[in-house]
């Protein structure tokens, strides 16, 4: 008796190792203590995420350090950096984690146990009812759900690969609108600023034509209400000027307050698609779509999947008892489900799949004219201020940078009076700054566009 229990014992060990085994037997985490899963060949795989991420901005960035920092500087450092994208591409990570265990079996089940004395495994002698018994089960699905189960879980997953790949250039794109605006405001600065000394000039002419009795007291206080006026607008510009710093700064993972060099020269995009051509790119390109794309297939498969969920699934079991001074017994058992609540649960199953794929190709069709109506929008802008970009650069600023040079030498003569002279001065004052702020909207308007064509419109 004392072999015969020994054997089960080790029989009954070894069922039980070989189940640990198992659960064990997967990939190992890897560097960031995730597992890496196999992926189905649809899904593109993105660069990976480095496992230690910092925990906040770091404090008085000083790596960004020279006279002049480029947008392509600041891009690659965003897209290194930024923790929106590192989030997204953990989620994305996450996601094609779920497919492999979708298409696993259920983990078997081990269960051992004895019918006799209160000694764990002890038998009762003479007794054909006591037996020590060990059980093995295994549940099955009903042929081709655990299938439909992993392509619902590839498609969410590549809808996460378009998820990422949306907030990336998202993030691009607000770097890009951040970086151009400081540009306009470092310029505008520069170009206000260089009025000022100009029209304290013009105020020391002033003064000196009062004292000398061939002008009036009137011209001076004037002219030092424009000064005062101009101080004004550097306030405001050097509040903007200071908030786009700091929006880059955030975009950079870097602390609000790090030093930032002056941003580059902008050049003019060269820019010559037609609306027709932006609408074709961005029915083809916008991840917004493919993302919405994904989710209807994926829709679709989970109808198909609660359309077999009327189909039963079943349960395999191998048990084997020993007795004692009995044969050792076997025994085989099948079971399976019936799904008799059809009419409350597989049949509401269904209808709610359906509104989700229903739903899905709404949310598909609504994606749709967002993106017409995103590209024409931003076309219409970048049309409009390319033409008031040529009209300051090619005859606003230079007639009326000319009438203020005749006015001012006019004025010096006494053929003109101050107050022409200054109207001519703040015109020249607001059209300059015009011109650069066009330039921003310009490239502004272009770049709100990449996200949606995947292409680089601006330089």
């Amino acid at each position: 008796m004392n072999s015969r229990l020994g054997s089960f014992s080790w029989l009954l060990a070894g069922a039980m190792l070989l189940g640990v085994a198992s659960a064990g037997a997967q990939a190992p985490p890897n560097a960031s203590g995730t597992v890496d899963a196999p992926v189905a060949n649809s899904i593109a795989t993105k660069p990976s995420v480095p496992a230690s991420i910092p925990s906040g901005p770091a404090a008085q960035d000083n790596t960004l350090t020279g006279q002049e920092i480029t947008l392509q500087q600041l891009v690659a450092i965003a897209l290194a950096r930024n923790p929106g994208i590192k989030s997204a591409a953990e989620r994305f990570q996450a996601q094609r984690a779920r497919a492999p265990q979708a298409r696993s079996l259920p983990d078997p089940m081990v269960s051992g146990g004895w019918m006799g004395n209160i000694t764990p495994f002890s038998v009762q002698q003479g007794d054909p009812s006591s037996y020590r018994g060990l059980t093995v089960s295994q549940a099955l699905p009903f042929p081709g759900k655990l299938s439909l189960r992993g392509k619902i879980a590839d498609r969410e997953a590549e809808a996460g690969r378009w998820e990422y790949e949306q907030t990336e250039r998202q993030v691009v794109v607000e770097v890009k609108t951040a970086y151009y605006a400081y540009f306009y405001d470092t310029k505008a600065i520069e170009i206000t600023q260089k009025n000022k000394d100009l029209l304290q000039k013009l105020e020391n002419i002033a003064e000196a034509r009062y004292r000398v009795g061939k002008g009036i007291q009137q011209d001076v206080l004037r002219a030092q209400i424009e000064v005062a006026r101009i101080d004004q607008k550097l306030i405001v510009l050097e509040q903007e000027q200071d908030t786009s710093r700091a929006r880059l700064n955030t975009l950079l993972y870097r602390d609000p307050e790090s030093p930032l060099p002056s941003p580059a020269p902008v050049k003019a995009a060269d820019f010559h698609d037609t609306l027709d051509d932006l609408y074709a790119m961005a029915h083809a390109n916008d991840p917004g779509l493919e993302r919405d794309k994904r989710m209807i297939e994926s829709n679709q498969y989970a109808v198909d999947l609660a359309q077999k969920a009327y189909k039963p699934d079943f349960d395999v079991a191998y048990s084997y008892e020993q007795r004692p001074d009995l044969p050792d017994m076997h025994g085989v058992m099948v079971g399976v489900n019936i799904p008799v609540f059809f009419h409350s649960k597989q049949r509401e199953g269904v209808i709610e799949a359906s509104h989700g794929l229903n739903a899905a190709r709404r949310e598909l069709d609504d994606r749709l004219t967002e993106v017409n109506f995103e590209i024409k929008q931003q076309y219409l802008a970048a049309t409009a201020a390319r033409n008031l970009m040529n009209l300051y650069s090619k005859a606003i600023v230079p007639q009326s940078s000319l009438a203020l040079e005749s006015s001012m030498s006019a004025y010096e003569v006494g053929k003109v009076d101050f107050l022409s002279m200054l109207e001519n001065f703040v015109y020249v004052l607001n059209y300059e700054v015009g011109y650069y702020q066009e330039l921003s909207d310009y490239e502004t308007a272009l770049a709100q566009m990449e996200p949606l064509v995947n292409t680089d419109l601006t330089e």
